[in-house]
Parts: structure tokens; C-alpha cells; sequence
């Protein structure tokens, strides 16, 4: 059983390689934002206080994400195992994820600010299906339309700029200091998050001893 967590700053790419991780290995893709975002699109009464303060730019009060994810990891339908992002975000978060978990490995996905602003100031969404884009990579075949449903995309509520600078002071303030509590275990591979998806997935599996990733069509 794989205990995998991956690290890194908005727009780092955690999700994706995250999903390509689990999928080729058979473990659960546990993604904290896409709960708050699934709560969001179904107007749940989480989803009306994720939206106040995603649209703040602040981070979700400690309680509830513990709550998220404690709830998700209850549900024990990872057999073979998990690879959570989203979580932890600061030292609290850390030490009791720590005393319930053993992990394997802690992947850190670097990049620098102005990377970061450049890839999440040009990401649109569908609010109607979900499906993400990307203006730079994966711009959709009709201006401003879902290439799935064709409902009108937008931007995310927390990828204005002034949300950007909020998050990107909180995650230098109260995450980066999780990455040293996690060294002490020696668990961190820290992976340069610049390159193309496939040569980053790569990177990530070699760091951890996996077999090369071989890209599919649809992937």
C-alpha cells in the first residue's frame, strides 16, 4: 500500500500529477479543492461558505479541512492505497496528518511566483461540467466555450489576482514550513514543476523508484 502526499503552490500541477499517479497505480486521488469546488457547483451549505472565502482569497479554516479530509480517508476505499493534494497546508495540519497516517513519500512540485501567476491567471472553468482549461496549453477549440457542453467558461473565484497574492503570502508563510517538518522524516522528493506534464510525471516516479510513465493517447 502506497501513502503518497503531493505538495507544491497554486498552479503547480498537483492535481494533474497527482491523477496520472493514481490512475497508473491504482490508488485514490484525494483532491481537497475539488471537494470544496464539487460543494461550490451543487450549492451545498459548505460550498455557500467555500465560495466567501475562496472569493477572498483566504484559505479554508483548519476544522473544516481536517473534517474533509478526515470524512474522505474514513471512507477506506483506497486498497491499494492514496495520493492526497490539497492538504496539508500549514503545521497543524501537518502533525495530524502525521499521527494518523504513515506516509511513503511527500512529493514538493517547485515553481517559482511568476510562473505561478502566469499559469493560474490564465485557467478557465465550466461551471456547468467542470471540465478545467488552460489559456497557455489548452485553450478550447471555441473562444470562450466548453469543448463538452459548450456553456461559457469562467474564471475561477479564487484566481483573481488579488486572491493570487493572498494565496501565494499564505502558502510562503504557512505552507512552505510544512515541508520542514516533513524533512525531519526524510519522506520529501522535490520535483522542479516547469517542465511538460510527462517529463514532470517522470520525474516524479523516478525520485520514487516507480516504473517510467508511458503516455496514452487521451493522456
Amino acid at each position: 500500500m502506497r501513502k503518497y502526499v503531493i505538495m507544491g503552490v497554486q498552479g503547480s500541477g498537483k492535481g494533474t500529477q497527482g491523477q496520472l499517479l493514481a490512475r497508473d497505480l491504482d490508488l485514490v486521488h484525494i483532491s481537497v479543492g475539488d471537494i470544496f469546488r464539487w460543494n461550490v457547483r451543487n450549492h451545498t451549505k459548505m460550498g455557500a461558505q467555500v465560495r466567501r472565502i475562496m472569493a477572498a482569497g483566504d484559505l479554508v479554516d483548519d476544522d473544516l479541512v481536517e473534517s474533509v479530509v478526515r470524512d474522505r480517508l474514513d471512507q477506506h476505499d483506497w486498497n491499494f492505497g492514496f495520493i492526497i493534494d490539497g492538504f496539508p497546508r500549514n503545521g497543524r495540519q501537518a502533525e495530524f496528518f502525521m499521527e494518523s497516517y504513515d506516509l511513503d513519500a511527500v512529493i514538493h512540485l517547485e515553481l517559482p511566483d511568476d510562473e505561478v501567476r502566469r499559469r493560474v491567471l490564465s485557467r478557465r472553468l465550466c461551471p456547468n461540467c467542470g471540465m478545467d482549461y488552460n489559456l497557455i496549453a489548452d485553450r478550447p477549440e471555441q473562444e470562450g466555450r466548453c469543448d463538452i457542453c459548450g456553456h461559457e467558461l469562467v474564471t475561477r473565484a479564487d484566481d483573481t489576482p488579488e486572491a493570487l497574492e493572498a494565496r501565494l503570502r499564505d502558502y510562503h508563510e504557512k505552507t512552505r514550513p510544512v515541508l520542514e517538518l516533513f524533512q525531519r522524516k526524510e519522506v520529501v522528493h522535490d520535483v522542479d514543476g516547469r517542465p511538460p506534464v510527462d517529463e514532470v510525471q517522470n520525474a516524479i516516479r523516478k525520485t520514487l523508484g516507480l516504473p517510467a510513465y508511458l503516455p496514452t493517447e487521451d493522456h
